[in-house]
């Protein structure tokens, strides 16, 4: 059984989007910058002015890594790639990548990627795909 988060107050709103089918990030209102991951203050700025945001869900490959020796819950899976997909709002996101056999040939940096949701127990994971 794959592991599963567990929201925390601070975390609620991001976890609540992924269930709607959205990705959510925050945004410094002081500086206007987005950042992830949650946390109550901004971390470029210090600021406490923070919102909640829809992102684009929409991405490129920044940098990978094929896993061959599984996780405990991923032993059915490997080799996946466990990926860190910058975003176009400009922040990074460590995810895995799935709907695609994970060999560098098939991963070259910079590759277009989308959101995609998985169901784990009551929250949905982020997860990311090649965009079409």
């Amino acid at each position: 059984m794959k592991p599963v988060p567990r929201p925390t107050p601070e975390t609620r709103p991001f976890w609540d989007g992924a269930a709607a089918g959205q990705l959510r990030i925050q945004r410094c209102l002081a500086c206007e910058r987005h950042y992830f991951y949650p946390r109550p203050g901004c971390p470029r700025c210090g600021s406490d002015q923070v919102e909640w945001v829809t992102a684009s869900g929409r991405g490129t490959l920044y940098s990978y890594v094929i896993n061959h020796r599984p996780a405990p819950g991923f032993e059915d899976e490997t080799p996946y790639a466990i990926a860190v997909v910058e975003l176009e709002e400009g922040v990074r996101m460590m995810t895995n990548l799935v709907g695609i056999e994970p060999t560098p040939e098939n991963l070259p940096l910079d590759l277009p990627l989308r959101v995609v949701f998985e169901q784990r127990g009551e929250v949905w994971i982020p997860l990311w795909e090649v965009a079409r």
